[in-house]
């Protein structure tokens, strides 16, 4: 599971940690939150709102990371904020000349995915996120057809060789460095956010899962 935690003061970036981990978040979650905390001489007490890529996901990861939000928020009465999580990932690329596709492993040989495109001082999305097979891809992308896309992220490079048969010579791929999620890019957005004074409710708050959860599919829920 990939994860981090970031802690930003107007627009310096003072801490940053990314792990990606095979125990559970929540077994190293709150150490990496007071790792960082220590590292930026805060207390918790001193962070002004707590942001969070709310998703699409792993349900696992999304649920422990949301239920620490709500808890640090409950605790300290400190308002919260929300992003996109693919949204928060083509930030890796900023001022891109090209579309930039993130993509992260939904299992079950899919992908969740959305299309960006640059648009002066942000991302303006061109495709909805959505989970979707990367053999579909040609027929999904339909409306960027013909144009470069960057792709980023663990999706991008299980399904490399499918990608490169759908778009062929515009298909490009993002560095190494950039194929991960920054949870830099999280607290810029969240920050910006919070400076409009967007915040979301707490209470209300719940992850973009996109499609449904095994239980929920044994349920059969619709």
């Amino acid at each position: 599971m990939l994860g981090g935690i970031a802690v930003m003061e107007d627009d310096t970036l003072v801490a940053e940690s990314r792990m990606n981990i095979k125990s559970a978040h929540s077994g190293r979650l709150m150490t990496e939150i007071d790792a960082a905390l220590r590292r930026s001489g805060l207390t918790v007490d001193e962070i002004d709102v707590f942001g969070i890529a709310a998703g699409p996901g792993s349900f696992t990861g999304l649920r422990v990371g949301l239920s620490t939000l709500k808890g640090l928020s409950y605790g300290t009465g400190k308002q919260v904020v929300a992003v996109s999580t693919l949204e928060a990932f083509a930030w890796n690329i900023p001022f891109s000349p090209h579309l930039v596709c993130p993509m992260l492993d939904a299992r079950k040989k899919e992908v969740y995915a959305a299309v960006f495109e640059w648009a002066g001082d942000g991302f303006s999305k061109i495709v909805g996120e959505q989970t979707l097979k990367p053999d579909s891809l040609l027929q999904d992308f339909g409306v960027v057809r013909g144009r470069p896309i960057v792709f980023l992220g663990e999706g991008a490079l299980l399904y490399k060789n499918q990608i490169q048969e759908a778009f062929g010579e515009k298909a490009f791929f993002a560095a190494p460095q950039d194929m991960v999620p920054s949870p830099a890019n999280v607290a810029y957005l969240c920050m910006n956010k919070a400076r409009n004074n967007v915040f979301d409710d707490p209470a209300q708050l719940v992850p973009r899962y996109i499609r449904k959860s095994e239980a929920e599919l044994r349920l059969g829920k619709s």
